[in-house]
């Protein structure tokens, strides 16, 4: 198993006094009501091998929350009643180790959807960190149902990856790769994409998006043959561990001042929010992931769940806005998919 970096951390309760993000949008001038829903992004699990001090999500293998048969059916459910509901982005921990994965997979395929894993590479050679199955299947399962695999890598260099994810993670995350590129993955020619994602080490914006994948496509060739499609740089936000964090090093006030100091109103528009829902485990639905872990549900009356889904009213919805909200909008903006400028 992976080493553990953090316990899950207890959010500080306060009042946040930069919870103004509806402010600064009206400033702006910016329109954020929903455009459409074309992605449900799906959290079945908070079960993971890792435990990173940078997860949103405080995911960990002491977490058992797990998303139940009778709940992904009804996701199923709603994928095949709605057309305009393209993409399905199953997210966690580690989605893979929920028990219906398999199943929740090759169903939404069934279905002409295209299917999207956020898998963070380790969970492959780890296997369940309970039960002990193996998961070493995982590459060809991916390839046999030309899932789109987003993974985690917070750098090219092992220091840097160990550092935030646990001792020899890096390590294992190349493995992963480069078993994920035999399949296929990340080769233009083969249609399987495979693209990575990049986490800031600390309480700083990520760097420019093109020249960050520019370097790790050219690092990670020449030191390991590996290849992949696209990077995606993603602001840490501030809730949760890294929160946490930042306020026990006394650094939370500075950072925000960052992230609303760097506030773009062209990122504003093309926050995740806008064209996709997040479910939780438990069929709750909400924006976005970010406002999923810190339990603030949707706001459509009676369009709460899955369980009530109604397309129409949460597409016509407000969205609620706070504090960490400058995380998606800072710079160059971030996104499950990157940039949003």
């Amino acid at each position: 198993m992976t080493t553990l970096q953090a316990d899950s951390f207890a959010e500080i309760e306060d009042v946040d006094e930069f919870d103004n993000f509806e402010a600064k949008a009206e400033q702006a001038n910016l329109d954020l009501s929903p455009l459409t829903i074309d992605t449900l992004q799906v959290n079945i699990t908070k079960m993971c091998n890792q435990a990173c001090l940078h997860c949103h999500v405080d995911a960990s293998p002491k977490r058992t929350e797990q998303m139940s048969l009778e709940t992904v059916e009804q996701c199923l459910l709603i994928l095949a009643q709605h057309n305009a509901i393209r993409n399905i982005d199953l997210t966690g921990g580690a989605p893979e180790l929920n028990p219906h994965f398999d199943y929740f997979v090759t169903e939404a395929k069934k279905l002409g959807k295209h299917v999207m894993v956020r898998h963070n590479l380790t969970v492959t050679l780890d296997g369940h960190p309970v039960t002990g199955e193996s998961k070493v299947y995982l590459p060809e399962f991916f390839k046999e149902n030309r899932v789109e695999v987003i993974s985690s890598l917070p750098y090219y260099q092992e220091y840097f990856t160990d550092k935030q994810r646990g001792r020899g993670v890096f390590a294992k995350s190349i493995e992963s790769l480069q078993l994920l590129n035999e399949q296929g993955y990340g080769k233009a020619e083969s249609g399987l994409l495979l693209n990575l994602v990049y986490n800031p080490a600390g309480a700083f914006l990520p760097a420019s998006q093109e020249s960050l994948e520019r370097d790790f496509k050219k690092e990670l060739l020449e030191k390991f043959g590996i290849v992949f499609n696209n990077l995606f740089t993603m602001t840490n936000m501030p809730i949760h561990r890294f929160k946490s964090q930042l306020k026990r090093i006394g650094t939370y006030d500075d950072y925000m001042e960052k992230l609303i100091g760097a506030f773009n109103p062209c990122a504003a528009e093309g926050i995740m929010c806008r064209s996709l829902i997040s479910v939780g485990y438990d069929g709750k639905i909400y924006d976005c992931d970010f406002n999923q872990m810190m339990d603030l549900q949707i706001e459509a009356p009676d369009a709460k769940t899955v369980f009530n889904f109604n397309f129409s009213k949460l597409s016509n919805r407000r969205i609620k806005f706070g504090a960490h909200c400058f995380g998606c909008t800072a710079g160059a903006g971030s996104s499950c998919g990157g940039t949003t400028t």
